[in-house]
């Protein structure tokens, strides 16, 4: 990973960690090197990452499987307080079926923090790969996501959107959804 792609990493890392509660048992999908949950291991109860390129491993309150979600490994009904899915959502087959899922892993209280790349971002990224700035994902694994779907994918799976901002020059934005108690 190239110096731009590490300090654009750390930078929706410090956006999506202010919304993560101390003590909070955290779901990053898409954690990829386990560095997001390696950052946030200090401050939470446990992170628990998966990805379908993740090497698999487990100590100092981090736990990492290979897999996606849904999928494998299949994790405990309403086993977390948080879920992470940094710049993920664009590289989903089927994202209503990933919210649901969300849904379905989260305490009531529960909270989805999300951030999502503009669809511009990868025209930029085909030139900073080019130019060898950047190694980035493949523009081609995006599945074609437009990030104002994103507040209709959850809401639809039974969230309340809680917060969204624009960040990195407005070609990011996080969004924060929470799954309401119970009425």
């Amino acid at each position: 990973m190239k110096a731009i792609d590490r300090l654009l990493q750390r930078w929706r890392m410090r956006r999506a960690a202010g919304w993560i509660r101390p003590g909070d048992r955290v779901l990053d999908i898409g954690c990829f090197d386990r560095t997001f949950a390696t950052v946030l291991a200090g401050r939470v109860g446990h992170v628990t990452g998966v990805d379908p390129a993740a090497e698999p491993f487990r100590g100092d309150g981090v736990e990492i499987h290979r897999g996606t979600v849904p999928g494998e490994p299949r994790l405990a009904f309403a086993s977390f307080d948080c879920i992470t899915l940094l710049a993920v959502l664009e590289h989903v087959a089927d994202p209503d079926a990933l919210g649901r899922e969300c849904f379905r892993l989260l305490r009531p209280g529960g909270r989805v923090v999300a951030t999502v790349p503009h669809p511009f971002v990868d025209r930029l990224l085909e030139v900073g790969i080019r130019l060898r700035l950047l190694d980035g994902m493949e523009p081609e694994r995006h599945h074609g996501f437009d990030i104002e779907e994103t507040p209709g994918i959850f809401a639809r799976a039974g969230f309340v959107l809680l917060a969204q901002e624009r960040f990195q020059l407005g070609l990011n934005r996080l969004f924060v959804f929470e799954k309401r108690e119970c009425a």
